[in-house]
């Protein structure tokens, strides 16, 4: 038991110098870039406006970036975040490596380093086929490692054999989420694949959201070599669904075209009804890494407040 104990708290400590190192590698790479209102709005500062009070400008930033910021404090700052991670068994994918789950795990970490930092309010709901756990929404030290103590829980225990249920989960969540907030979603939304029925019900859900005035930001996690391009080498292989424990054997080269042309009819659609309902739809590559996932939260929130 304290061997196992002894385990979590290295992850946990890993976890959360793994989220300071993206966000810190993130932030050195705005100010080096031309989005220096996100790097000031991460930095916890703003823009000097012309006319307005000098005291609150921070000089040493002057005197790094020669740019005029103003110091932000806690009242400015008061975005409530909640973020929805799915740990359906396809989440696994792939065995080897860096799978889907674990790729959210350390992005949802990553962001919530970022939210604290901001002080903004944040949230976590772990699902699958049902939701399994919501926490309050906080932005405290202790929150934050309380979260981060989940995300351990979700790491080191996959599920098997367990499908989606998002359109039930956001119904859900919309009826306990009380206030204005963002909504983050890290899924691979295979629950709704090429099922336009199932499609229509997650954006009736989505919908729910929308009516209560909560902003919805999808990431579509994936697997770009395999899932999308559906990339492997031209000889038989054994595919097992990992929801359902289905087995099929067949050829890559036999099935690729018709594979792609059934993902894009169901992306297209998907991406029609995020436009249609002022949804982010955003595609969260396993192989690329999490600067793309913190930049489209800032852009995002940069809009909302």
């Amino acid at each position: 038991m304290q061997l196992k104990e002894d385990q979590q708290i290295r992850h946990l400590a890993n976890l959360e110098l793994l989220a300071r190192q993206v966000v810190e590698g993130f932030i050195t790479g705005l100010h080096q870039s031309p989005f220096h209102g996100f790097s000031a709005e991460f930095a916890e500062h703003r823009l000097y406006n012309s006319g307005e009070s000098i005291k609150n400008i921070d000089w040493k930033l002057l005197a790094r970036t020669d740019k005029f910021f103003v110091k932000q404090f806690e009242e400015e700052t008061n975005l409530r975040c909640y973020l929805l991670l799915d740990t359906s068994s396809s989440m696994n994918f792939p065995d080897k490596g860096l799978n889907k789950l674990q790729f959210s795990i350390y992005a949802i970490a990553s962001l919530m380093y970022l939210f604290k930092r901001q002080r903004d309010a944040f949230g976590l709901c772990v699902f699958s086929d049902k939701l399994d756990w919501m926490s309050q929404v906080k932005s405290t030290n202790v929150h934050l490692f309380y979260l981060y103590a989940e995300l351990e829980k979700a790491y080191s225990q996959p599920k098997e054999k367990t499908s989606t249920n998002i359109t039930q989960v956001l119904h859900q969540v919309a009826g306990q989420i009380h206030q204005r907030s963002m909504v983050i979603i890290f899924s691979d939304m295979f629950e709704n694949s090429l099922d336009n029925e199932k499609l229509q019900s997650l954006f009736a859900a989505i919908q729910h959201l929308k009516y209560s005035k909560h902003e919805v930001v999808i990431f579509n996690v994936s697997d770009k070599h395999k899932e999308t391009e559906f990339g492997y080498d031209s000889r038989p292989h054994h595919f097992i669904d990992m929801e359902s424990g289905e087995q099929v054997r067949v050829h890559p080269n036999k099935i690729r075209a018709s594979y792609q042309a059934a993902l894009q009819r169901y992306r297209h659609e998907l991406e029609l009804k995020c436009a249609q309902y002022h949804i982010d739809l955003i595609d969260a590559y396993i192989e690329e890494g999490y600067h793309n996932i913190l930049k489209s939260y800032l852009i995002k929130r940069n809009k909302m407040i």
